[in-house]
C-alpha cells in the first residue's frame, strides 16, 4: 500500500524559507509523477509543483517559479520542495502527491493525476 508522510512545515516569517519532506513508501512502478499540492483556509486545492520521477522534469505553477524547487532523492525515497523568499499567500495546507506519468509534466499539477495522497503539513507565513 502506497503511503505519503509529508513533514517540515512551520511558521516563518515573510522573506524566510522552508523545506518540505514527503516520504513514499509502497511506490509501484507505474507511479511517474509525483507533486506538491496547496490549499489555503477556505480555498481550493492548486498545484504547485510537479516532477516525472522517470526524467526529473519538472513544471512549476506561475505563483512559486523561481522561488520554490521542487526535487527527488530516490536512495531516501523522498520528495522535496524547497521554499524561499516566502509570502504570506503562500499560507496552506501542503500536500504531497503521486500517480502515473502524465501526457506532459505540467499535467501533473492537477489533482486528478494522482491517486495517492499525504495528509498535509501546514505552513503559516506572517507579515
Amino acid at each position: 500500500q502506497v503511503q505519503l508522510v509529508e513533514s517540515g512545515g512551520g511558521s516563518v516569517q515573510a522573506g524566510g524559507s522552508l523545506r518540505l519532506s514527503c516520504v513514499a513508501s509502497g511506490i509501484r512502478y507505474s507511479t511517474d509523477c509525483m507533486a506538491w499540492f496547496r490549499q489555503p483556509p477556505g480555498g481550493e486545492r492548486e498545484g504547485v509543483a510537479a516532477i516525472r520521477l522517470g526524467t526529473g522534469s519538472t513544471y512549476y505553477a506561475d505563483s512559486v517559479k523561481g522561488r520554490f524547487a521542487i526535487s527527488q532523492d530516490n536512495a531516501r525515497n523522498t520528495l522535496y520542495l524547497q521554499m524561499n523568499s516566502l509570502k504570506p499567500e503562500d499560507t496552506a495546507m501542503y500536500y504531497c502527491a503521486a500517480g502515473p506519468r502524465p501526457r506532459r509534466t505540467y499535467y501533473g499539477l492537477f489533482a486528478a493525476n494522482h491517486n495517492y495522497w499525504g495528509q498535509g503539513t501546514q505552513v503559516t507565513v506572517s507579515s
